[in-house]
């Protein structure tokens, strides 16, 4: 154990107990000390060469920039590529391709759904300014110690899950237009390597590259909605042959498609704020809202709208489906440009590089999570995680290449049920919990003798940028386990939500009691309303008696 002085604020220190990140003190000479040596050497020459070494240490507020304009601008092209590519736009594909829902019954659940998301991950975003930490880093307020490992590993299979999806995207992309000259295998290797190569350089790096990306891959496609328009008149509202004659199945798969898309934008709560972590203190929750709900809503509506028309298209017009079943989304992307002829080849090529642009996000947040597993994996330098996360996801993809459609639809939608129960406990905790009402239960959090009503400590404490909009954490404890909350609240509230997926959930290997009650022959997928619901009525009053019980 050791020492962490924190002295963010001038006049005003914490010491905290922590455990110790360096590598472990021993003779140099065993297989141990020699890996901890040269790791911490190899760290040391890449943080000269400018790559981020910070792990999921805070950013404390004297380290973060102060030209807010010019973070605001770099973070609305990070949305703009990550958001506005192809991971976003593969899912509204399904709504006429998988689940058979014509026109106007893919429209209405995959705009709503998405946007609910979106609301999701704004409000998650607000916590990097806050904080100084990352997403999950943050989440031990809530989870505590030990549960938060669990819940920030199933963010990081999320965002791992997206990779897989997109390296097998990409590579249909290049088979396609390559007419497999380049094999499916080698495009997949393409993506995953470049996004590795951004995503080991850092936060400013990524950054960088994003906002350089975002022009070319919206205007790329603008394009494909103009080159698609020709094939519009075979866009019909008759939802497909398997499910237009059944009320019940079209109503369960409209449920299930909504799930999918409320999945696209809510999974990015996950992550939000780790890309605010550089911003002031002082940075107005609004405007990071706002910026967070209008940077993943705007590309996404836009893209999304592309996948329903030409997915829509595609259940009319024999061409486009026999592309879409021998290469898939590549293939049937490529079948849309194809009049354009090498200038499709090359404004596809365009929209390519929206795969390595999420890819790249993925792969570096998902090292943090990772980070979290204790003490050893927290040694591990986040580029050595970021190296490792490459490697399963490669391997992942290589062997799920062949059943694209069946990964994303069967699995990301899992990832929206956490977080729906993150969601509602973290609100619920802010809202209700984080107040000047109930400040007073959090002794361990805050010592009683800065809480002493009218004391000079209270008005400094009152005075410190810990305290926003009358929302109390002190960021200072995020590695003191003493001091964070126990999380036996949101751990039994997490289980018991688990208990509304079991019965709404409606997948290929299981579907609940309820969602085959309200679904017809598929069911429809309800999960999400259930486990947030489910978790939100079970939080408040165990939070309530972890506080007076604890003082955490």
């Amino acid at each position: 154990m050791g020492k962490l002085r924190d002295d963010d604020d001038a006049g005003h220190e914490d010491v905290v107990e922590v455990d110790s990140y360096d590598h472990p003190q021993g003779s140099s000479s065993s297989v141990g000390g020699k890996f901890w040596y040269y790791t911490k050497l190899a760290s040391k020459r890449l943080d000269a060469l400018g790559v981020e070494t910070r792990g999921i240490d805070r950013s404390p507020p004297y380290e973060r920039a102060s030209n807010r304009r010019k973070q605001l601008i770099s973070v609305v092209g990070l949305w703009l590529s990550a958001c506005g590519g192809l991971s976003s736009m593969s899912s509204f594909f399904l709504g006429p391709l998988l689940f058979g829902l014509g026109l106007r019954n893919s429209v209405i659940p995959g705009l709503i759904g998405h946007t609910v998301g979106c609301f999701i991950a704004a409000y998650c975003s607000m916590m990097g300014p806050r904080s100084g930490c990352r997403q999950m880093v943050g989440a031990r307020f809530l989870f505590g110690w030990w549960t938060v490992k669990i819940v920030s590993l199933f963010g990081v299979i999320g965002v791992m899950g997206w990779s897989v999806v997109n390296s097998v995207v990409g590579g249909q992309i290049l088979a396609s237009i390559s007419n497999e000259k380049v094999p499916l295998v080698v495009g997949i290797i393409i993506i995953m390597v470049v996004s590795l190569l951004v995503s080991v350089c850092g936060i400013k790096q990524l950054i960088r590259v994003e906002a350089f990306f975002a022009i070319p891959v919206n205007v790329a496609f603008l394009t494909l909605y103009i080159v698609s328009s020709q094939k519009y008149r075979y866009l019909s509202n008759d939802d497909s042959p398997e499910v237009a004659d059944d009320p019940a199945t079209i109503k369960g798969n409209w449920l299930s498609f909504f799930s999918l898309c409320y999945s696209i934008t809510a999974t990015w709560g996950t992550i939000a704020s780790d890309y605010y972590v550089l911003f002031p203190e002082n940075t107005p929750d609004m405007t990071v809202f706002l910026l967070t709900l209008l940077g993943i809503w705007v590309p996404t509506t836009f893209v999304g709208v592309a996948g329903l028309l030409i997915g829509n298209c595609a259940l009319k017009y024999p061409p486009w489906a026999e592309a879409y079943e021998k290469y898939g989304m590549g293939g049937l992307l490529w079948a849309a440009f194809e009049p354009w002829g090498g200038g499709g080849k090359f404004l596809l090529i365009l929209i390519f590089l929206s795969l390595i642009s999420n890819n790249i996000i993925n792969t570096y947040s998902a090292a943090f999570g990772l980070q979290l597993g204790g003490r050893f994996f927290a040694r591990i330098p986040r580029w050595m995680w970021s190296i490792g996360v490459f490697g399963v996801c490669l391997v992942c993809a290589l062997v799920g290449r062949n059943a694209f459609s069946t990964i994303l639809g069967n699995f990301l939608p899992m990832i929206g049920y956490w977080i729906s129960m993150y969601f509602i406990m973290l609100l619920e905790e802010n809202q209700i919990f984080r107040t000047d009402y109930f400040k007073h239960l959090f002794t361990k959090e805050f010592p009683t003798e800065e809480m002493h009503q009218g004391s000079y400590k209270e008005k400094q404490f009152a005075a410190t940028r810990d305290v926003r909009l009358h929302q109390h954490y002190n960021w200072k404890v995020w590695n003191d386990k003493s001091r964070l909350t126990q999380g036996i609240a949101a751990t039994i509230s997490f289980l018991c939500g688990v208990s509304g997926v079991v019965l709404g959930m409606s997948q290929t290997y299981w579907v609940g009691p309820v969602a085959k009650a309200i679904g017809g022959e598929y069911g429809g997928d309800i999960a999400m309303w259930m486990c947030m619901g489910i978790s939100g009525v079970v939080y408040p009053p165990l939070r309530y008696w972890e506080l007076k019980k604890f003082g955490r």
